[in-house]
């Protein structure tokens, strides 16, 4: 049997913020705009809170992500980001057969986890 497989963005980000939250010293996500924010402020949270996944143009084909991370007070902020782009690329071809162009973290916090 063929067929085609589709992975929408929404998909592919929740995949990613799940893995994004294993990597040792990420202790939670951020809101990445202002939508997130306002659903945050109505009391709900998506899965894929902190993580934007868009087409990469100058890739077709391929995709970029955008990760607002809040890193555990303490850690080595480069290992952690560095841990984090590792996997997430990983699980982004492993599981959903995707390839990532980029990989953006942005640590927007430090707190205690």
């Amino acid at each position: 049997m063929q067929g085609r497989v589709t992975v929408t963005e929404t998909a592919l980000a929740s995949l990613l913020a799940l893995a994004a939250h294993e990597v040792p010293g990420v202790v939670g996500m951020a809101p990445a705009g202002l939508r997130e924010q306002v659903v945050r402020i109505l009391g709900r949270q998506e899965a894929s809170e902190g993580v934007v996944v868009r087409p990469d143009p100058a890739n077709p084909g391929k995709y970029a992500a955008d990760f607002y991370v809040v890193v555990a007070l303490g850690a080595r902020i480069p290992t952690v980001v560095e841990s984090l782009a590792e996997r997430v690329a990983f699980t982004a071809k492993r599981l959903a057969g995707v390839e990532l162009s980029q990989v953006r973290v942005h640590v927007v916090g430090v707190g205690r986890g």
